[in-house]
């Protein structure tokens, strides 16, 4: 090697458990080479050319941040619409949008919105933020009615797992009393009640304002605003649980750019919907892998299968066992009739391909798990790291079983404090919702987990700082009330769950998710120690910068 760069801190949290602290790392060609002290690496230092790096001499340094399951180019993409959710958001140039308070406030902005219009009556008013839960219930065809009978309206929730339309945009869909279609919304005597729900409704509800909301240059401008929220977050890796949802070559081109650009400063791993890749690959799914593995490079790569199995925790659309709803209502399953799963999945589970199975409710955590153990039987493989993608609502039997066919859980945690109290009395009851995100019960169990964030597609923050403290301290968010206190888990468990729990989820914990010797040098930089500080204060420390192949990474803020 040519040169070494030495970065220093006051304390460096390796994740490594047979060296665990250190307050050096020399690092050549994006790789680490030593880890230890000045003095300890002193058999490289005399060998090989090198400069210090101090910069971050008084700071904290641990393995970059992962958040092993986002939606950046979606989410940015939604962030240009109308927005009418209930928490402050950002529009593509950065700038707040104030949020809307409930339905009716929700209702009044798409008013405005029409009485802007002016002569054009055509052209469909898009809308993204809406969410049930917390604006006071969920809007339907009649009250879009109400808003206009002539401009098309089109509303998705903040957790794109529903489009709410009124009559005029039902009529630009093509879909009528008579069409049959997985998802599509009825009211209790039949009729369309403007809903379009999970993603081959919602990819029907899309066709006509495709152009209007997928413009041209959309994905790289939103991989941009998002790559900068990442790195605010301390993110250093993430990887996009839903791949192809609209054009594989398109989104595959779009990351190409924007790391190309300089705008996108992450590792990124995209995980392939399955629905669009047995649509445009039929069974012929080896050919596709190698192909992109001869594309992949450190930064970009193609990971893993996506299946979506049941709906969303904030939509209330999963799907649970006894006793069910509050309200009886019973959620929907994915497009892959849960019957037909283990035929679907078996070419990918043969072929060694990692699965992700999206299952947020109970009863289809059992439906993924007698899936996996069936997929054993007929085929057996160990280190197989098939992943229960959110993983929200379960029990503690399911935790055991899980870790006995040797699954994975990717949970998100969010929930525990941002939606507890609406959901006790919205969708779920107050014991489902208490247990949200079982933890300590997946600890127990001795199964391997990791958090993420869903971001921007829930209505929650990306920020693995934040998930860890949610883990650590299961408050409610007034802040005092604990919730299940024995899902609570350490310090310790909550940052390996953000750093190598999290590459072992996506099957990179050789080379990522730890300051050792021969992994990419990804860092995240913060102000204090996690360790060290009050675990309810967890959330609170500053992430100073990242460092990513040994280049440091500075948000455009900061």
């Amino acid at each position: 090697m040519d040169k070494l760069t030495v970065f220093t801190a006051a304390q460096i949290r390796t994740m490594d458990p047979g060296r665990p602290e250190a307050n050096a790392v020399a690092v050549s060609a994006g790789k680490i080479v030593s880890v230890g002290t000045l003095e300890s690496m002193q058999p490289w230092l005399r060998r090989v050319p090198y400069e210090i790096d101090d910069r971050f001499a008084e700071r904290v340094l641990m393995p970059g941040f992962i958040d092993p399951h986002t939606h950046l180019r979606l989410s940015g993409t939604y962030m240009g619409l109308n927005y009418v959710g209930p928490i402050k958001s950002t529009d593509p140039f950065g700038h707040p949008v104030a949020p809307l308070p409930n339905r009716d406030a929700v209702l009044a902005q798409l008013k405005s919105l029409v009485a802007s219009r002016n002569e054009d009556l055509e052209t469909p008013i898009t809308a993204w933020g809406f969410d049930p839960g917390m604006q006071g219930g969920h809007l339907d065809r009649e009250m879009l009615d109400a808003v206009s009978t002539e401009v098309p309206i089109w509303v998705i929730a903040y957790a794109p797992h529903i489009i709410y339309t009124n009559t005029p945009m039902l009529e630009l869909t093509g879909v009528d009393e008579q069409t049959k279609l997985h998802g599509l919304g009825r009211y209790g005597d039949g009729r369309l009640n403007g809903w379009f729900v999970e993603t081959e409704a919602t990819a029907v509800a899309s066709r006509p304002v495709r152009d209007q909301v997928y413009h041209q240059g959309f994905g790289v401008e939103a991989l941009k605003l998002q790559g900068q929220v990442a790195l605010r977050s301390g993110v250093t890796t993430t990887a996009d649980m839903i791949f192809g949802i609209s054009s594989m070559q398109t989104e595959w081109d779009d990351h190409v750019t924007a790391i190309e650009q300089g705008v996108l400063p992450l590792r990124m791993l995209l995980v392939p919907f399955e629905g669009r890749l047995r649509r445009e690959y039929g069974d012929d799914i080896a050919a596709y892998y190698r192909t992109m593995a001869a594309q992949a490079t450190d930064r970009l790569a193609v990971h893993g299968v996506k299946y979506v199995n049941d709906g969303s925790y904030p939509s209330m659309t999963l799907r649970l066992n006894y006793p069910g709803y509050l309200d009886g209502e019973v959620g929907l399953a994915g497009e892959v009739a849960w019957e037909d799963m283990v035929d679907r999945m078996m070419p990918y589970w043969r072929a060694g391909v990692q699965i992700h199975s999206h299952a947020n409710g109970d009863e289809t955590i059992d439906m993924t798990l007698n899936t996996l153990n069936e997929l054993q039987n007929r085929f057996p493989r160990f280190d197989h790291r098939f992943t229960i993608e959110h993983y929200c609502i379960s029990t503690p039997a399911q935790a055991k079983r899980l870790a006995a066919l040797g699954g994975l859980a990717s949970v998100n945690p969010y929930f525990v404090h941002y939606r507890s109290g609406i959901h006790a009395d919205q969708g779920f009851g107050p014991d489902r919702t208490e247990a949200t995100a079982r933890l300590g019960s997946l600890v127990r169990a001795g199964a391997t987990f990791a958090l993420h964030s869903d971001y921007n597609l829930v209505v929650a923050p990306m920020h693995p700082l934040t998930a860890a403290w949610i883990a650590v301290n299961r408050l409610a968010s007034d802040g005092q009330t604990v919730l299940a206190p024995g899902e609570r888990i350490s310090v310790d468990q909550a940052m390996r769950a953000i750093t190598i729990d999290a590459a072992f989820v996506l099957s990179k914990d050789h080379q990522l998710g730890s300051i050792e010797v021969g992994k990419f040098a990804d860092f995240t930089v913060l102000a204090d120690d996690p360790y060290e500080v009050d675990p309810k204060n967890l959330n609170k420390i500053e992430v100073c910068a990242t460092v990513l192949g040994g280049e440091a990474q500075i948000a455009a803020n900061g």
